[in-house]
Parts: structure tokens; sequence; C-alpha cells
């Protein structure tokens, strides 16, 4: 049984794949294995997959019809052996030590899962972001955080991260809460980790940065606002209150709808009225606030 299940789903990263794959095939951690799901590539990323599956055999590969990055992610799961999972991004790369040192600190600590922090590679071309991948400095580090706690300490500060690449988490508290990314939708990693994070009384944070994250024009980051994103966001917040009505959970209703609408704005004025009604339908008007409302409409 490997240490660690690395998770790589694969969508026409061919530019970038071979310098993912070099990064995971230099861990320092060598008793691993690297699950690949190419989700329905038309470029060489599956060529590339196979050649580097010929001289390390950690690497397994399936294939789907494309299905989005959840189903992906679902369907490695299934082929997990591992002791703990780590989900990465197949245009992103990993400092060669970064999962010796998660390896050996959630063993210390016997975490749930552990948080890092990662840096960020802007693209040419592609659209910059407002935030940073670094939170790790408002904890204490081998100080245990109930996941509600963490959360709301993350929400308060607003550096609330949803994405699953700055996490190395046990497989058996994986399995135990039943949890896999909801499909046919994007900021899929939203409803994961809150999920996951508020079903844990056992998270620790590793302050290093381990992770070199890529923005570019094709990816989630790196594309337009449009009417998917705010309805992606819905579905999540829909599911979120399905699972409890906590206190924190409404919080995070209000700290993400706040920002969804008041980034909305930018969508097409035609397109504003369904995702609206929507939120109105589902009762939100209270999660998204007066000035956010506004700035949908008018701005």
């Amino acid at each position: 049984m490997p240490k660690v299940s690395v998770i790589l789903p694969v969508y026409n990263v061919e530019a970038y794949l071979d310098e993912a794959l070099y990064s995971l095939e230099k861990q320092t951690l060598k008793d691993i294995e690297i699950i690949a799901v190419n989700d329905g590539s038309t470029d060489n990323s599956l060529s590339i997959l196979e050649k580097h599956a010929l001289t390390d055999k950690r690497i397994s590969i399936f294939s789907q019809t494309n299905q989005g990055q959840s189903t992906a992610r679902n369907q490695a799961l299934k082929h997990a052996t591992g002791d703990y999972i780590y989900f990465m991004d197949s245009d992103d790369t990993l400092e060669y030590n970064a999962l010796e040192m998660c390896y050996q600190y959630i063993e210390s600590t016997k975490a749930d899962f552990i948080f890092f922090d990662g840096d960020i590679i802007l693209e040419e071309g592609a659209k910059g972001i407002t935030w940073d991948y670094k939170r790790t400095f408002l904890t204490e580090e081998r100080h245990k955080y109930h996941g509600k706690e963490l959360l709301d300490i993350m929400l308060d500060k607003g550096k609330h991260n949803c994405v699953v690449w700055l996490l190395l988490i046990r497989t058996e508290y994986l399995k135990r809460i039943a949890l896999n990314f909801y499909p046919g939708i994007i900021h899929e990693d939203e409803l994961f980790t809150v999920l996951l994070t508020i079903q844990s009384n056992n998270i620790f944070a590793l302050a290093q940065s381990l992770v070199r994250h890529r923005i570019h024009n094709t990816s989630t980051m790196g594309k337009h606002y449009s009417r998917r994103n705010i309805n992606c966001y819905l579905t999540v917040v829909d599911e979120l209150l399905k699972f409890e009505q906590s206190q924190i959970i409404k919080k995070f209703a209000r700290y993400t709808l706040s920002k969804v609408f008041y980034t909305g704005h930018a969508i097409p004025f035609k397109e504003k009225f369904g995702v609206f009604w929507r939120a109105v339908k589902s009762g939100y008007l209270k999660y998204i606030g007066i000035k956010s409302i506004i700035v949908f409409w008018l701005k």
C-alpha cells in the first residue's frame, strides 16, 4: 500500500503536463501512486501520460469521455489505495519535497487532513486574480483545529480558500464521511472543501508553500465570469444548506454569495434575470446583501 495516492485529472494540458509529471516523479517521497484520469482530452495529453507511464510504473492511466473534473476525480478515488490522498491540478507543479513534508507532518499530528500554502504563476494573457493562496499565517502550527472553528477564522479574515490542491487528506477520513465531488459544476472545490472541513475536529496547518499554481487563459480562474459561475455557486449553497442549516453554513453563504453577485455585474444584462430569480426563489437575497444587489444590476 503506497503512502500517498496522487489524483490527477487531465484535460487538454499538453503544454504543462510534462512539467507536472516530472515534479511528481522527482518527489523525495518515493512510495506514492499517481492515478491519472484522461477526461476526454483532444490534444496530446494522453500520449504524454503514456510516455511517462512507460518509465514510471507508479503511474496508472484511466480514460473517460469528457465529463468534467469532478467525475474524473471521483473515478480516480475508486482506484486509490494510499494512506493519504492528494488532489493535484495537471498544470501545477510541486516542490520536490512537498509530499514527504506533508506525509511526515500528517503522520506526526494524526490529522484528518492538513493544509498548506501555494504560490501563483500567472501566464501571459491570463486574467489576474485579486487573492492569493497564503493563509497558514493565521494559524498556529501543531495546533489542532475544529473544522467549524477554522472555517469561521478564515471567513472573518477574508482568507477562506476552497482549493483541494492545498490539502493532504487521510483516506480513512474521506471514506468515513463518504465524500465525493459533485458532478457537472465548476467551483466544485467550494462544496467539497467546506463539507470536508466542517465534519472534522482534527485539522492541522503546515506553514510551508509547496505548490506552484498556474493560472492561464484556459483555466477556470483565468476565464471571464459568466452566468454558469453564478449558477454553480448557487448549487454549492443549495447543497450545503441541504447538509445542515448551521450558522457557519449561513455565514459561508453570506461570504460567498455577496462576492458572487458583486462580481456578477460583469455578465450580460439579459443573463442576469435567470440567476437573480433563482436566488430569489431560493430565499438567498438575505445572504447577498443590498450593496451587492445594487452593483449586480446597476454597475
